[in-house]
């Protein structure tokens, strides 16, 4: 089973190929560069580097939210037309599901952070089973107080990833009451490689769509439509 899988969900952007068990190639960029202009070069470069058939995969992965509304959108459309193109399956995997699977056999909890502006941050909480992942809290978008009230109410020692980390390391370090670490750099963020061995699970499982029913999953309004819909109540008011 060949799978080829996108990231582009949040700042980082990642592409990934897996064969079976073994990973094939994987480019991952985090730099302050658009999705639209790094994605399709980084697979065009993954396809020549591997010497790629693409007509040989098997699925198209793709992260499917939440997340960046333009990342989603520039992920989804890439994977949406090249499974249309190749006649492929897509396999869309929750965002913070597949970020979790970094940490795949941790022996702790494990609590994605993804910066969801406003204070707010999408996150979920897991565990493993060597390397089977058990969904404690599915994907949700909350206040950073919520989450960790939730972490205490367990009581068992956890491990934070994501970019949110950045962001609420300082509450964390001061309101956490349970055991903690940060994960390390090279696991801390969106990884097209996690999102395969992911979507591979899926694919035994026949968790599979066409590129026509796939739709991204942003949990939450986005700016716009916040601010249309104040003003829209607004109006309703006068």
């Amino acid at each position: 089973m060949k799978i080829l899988a996108i990231d582009s969900s949040g700042m980082v952007v990642s592409v990934a190929v897996i064969e079976d068990d073994k990973l094939l190639g994987e480019y991952t960029i985090n730099h302050k560069k658009t999705h639209s202009q790094t994605l399709l070069p980084m697979l065009d470069e993954v396809v020549r580097m591997l010497a790629l058939d693409l007509a040989t995969v098997d699925a198209i992965a793709v992260s499917g939210g939440p997340g960046s509304f333009t990342g989603l959108r520039i992920g989804s459309a890439t994977a949406k037309g090249l499974g249309m193109a190749l006649d492929k399956p897509l396999i869309s995997i929750p965002t913070v599901d597949g970020l979790a699977y970094n940490l795949a056999g941790s022996s702790a909890l494990v609590c994605p952070l993804m910066d969801a502006r406003r204070n707010q941050t999408y996150t979920g909480l897991y565990r493993f089973e060597g390397y089977q992942m058990h969904t404690v809290l599915k994907q949700c978008a909350v206040g950073i107080e919520e989450i960790l009230a939730k972490i205490e109410e367990r009581g068992e020692s956890v491990t934070f990833l994501g970019d949110g980390v950045r962001v609420f390391a300082p509450y964390i370090t001061e309101h956490c009451a349970v055991p903690y670490t940060f994960a390390p750099a090279h696991v801390n963020e969106q990884r097209a490689s996690a999102v395969a061995a992911l979507a591979a699970q899926y694919f035994k499982a026949g968790k599979i769509q066409t590129p026509a029913e796939h739709r991204p999953e942003y949990l939450r309004l986005s700016q716009a439509e916040r601010e249309r819909a104040k003003r829209e109540q607004y109006e309703q008011k006068q």
